[in-house]
């Protein structure tokens, strides 16, 4: 059993040291109650080189890193995520794997069960949950109509290997799913490659048994950022930027019609509020959760999971991703995968 250092400070490694991965090394190196204590990496030159930069070790597998530390950040390739993460959770590791969490939803409800037998955290990183303007939005968001996400940007070669889907649009699937309390009932899914031999631009529009409707958008082939979130309600449309971390609020605020000899004239007046956001390291923010479940399950023995919401994201993104391999179009929710499936 993983145990907190008598100093408090919880011993942490990342496995992976490339482009997420180092965002990762750089939030746990900043946090006064953690002690940043080994780096792996299949390129072992760059594991030694980055490790020097934090005054660090530089270990050669994730299974030599288990042995040494309390929580783990797992930033590997996708395909490796379910191996790696299933090793570290099996020398009572807690970890927070990047998404996608895993290539199929099997594999992904297996780390659950193992998180569960070994009573250690499993967390995935849906990194905008802990945007601080998402978190505001929870609030204000009770009656959405339409909901839709643009979540577009250039091509980076480095990420070939994951459709569009699983690259960008997952982020904004989890977003919305959090925000409309219903099921979804149908879907309607395209995406093209452009740069890759995957999706590189995808768009799905999402039926929910409330009638909501939600329409997402994901590309990797616009020059220009766009990362926005819009919801229109009875009372309101609510607009987020992600990269601002910004929501502005409009409200009908009064209407009227004026005759004259020539036409009707419709008048009608708005006011926008601005939410005030406290703006964080999302990245960083996620992290704090990781250490705080981490070490209530290490006071308690306990954990607790949110797998449900873990598990409906990648079965959305699964089945969107599908779609559009097989260009299946618009299909009713599959029977064989109901909703509750997640929680199974």
């Amino acid at each position: 059993m993983v145990n907190v250092p008598e100093s408090g400070r919880i011993r942490a490694g990342v496995v992976g040291a490339g482009h997420m991965g180092q965002y990762h090394i750089l939030a746990l190196a900043e946090l006064w109650d953690v002690e940043l204590v080994a780096i792996c990496d299949s390129d072992a030159d760059r594991a030694q080189q980055i490790a020097a930069q934090y005054g660090t070790q530089a270990v050669a597998t994730h299974r030599e890193l288990a042995e040494l530390v309390d929580i783990a950040t797992v930033a590997v390739p996708t395909e490796r995520h379910f191996e790696v993460a299933r090793d570290l959770l099996e020398a009572g590791v807690h970890v927070l794997v990047e998404k996608p969490m895993t290539p199929t939803l099997e594999e992904a409800k297996d780390l659950f069960r193992l998180a569960r037998q070994r009573a250690r955290v499993l967390h995935v990183g849906h990194v905008e949950r802990f945007n601080g303007a998402v978190q505001e939005l929870r609030k204000i968001v009770e009656r959405p109509v339409l909901i839709e996400s643009s979540r577009l940007g250039p091509f980076v070669p480095r990420v070939q290997s994951d459709s569009v889907v699983m690259d960008l649009m997952i982020h904004d699937i989890d977003i919305v799913l959090g925000l409309v309390d219903s099921e979804p009932r149908r879907m309607n899914a395209l995406g093209r490659s452009i740069h890759s031999l995957q999706a590189d631009v995808a768009n799905v529009q999402i039926l929910f048994d409330s009638g909501a409707m939600a329409t997402i958008t994901a590309s990797r082939a616009t020059e220009e950022k766009i990362r926005t979130l819009s919801i229109t309600q009875p009372d309101a449309y609510i607009v987020l930027n992600y990269a601002d971390q910004d929501i502005q609020i409009h409200r009908r605020a009064a209407q009227e019609y004026t005759l004259n000899r020539e036409s009707i004239r419709y008048r009608q007046a708005s006011f926008v509020e601005r939410l005030f956001v406290h703006k964080d390291n999302p990245l960083k923010l996620e992290i704090r959760h990781l250490l705080s479940a981490a070490r209530a399950a290490m006071a308690t023995g306990q954990v607790e999971l949110p797998e449900t919401e873990d598990l409906r994201s990648l079965a959305v993104a699964l089945e969107i991703e599908r779609m559009i391999r097989e260009g299946r179009g618009e299909v009713a929710w599959p029977k064989d995968l109901p909703w509750s499936a997640a929680s199974r």
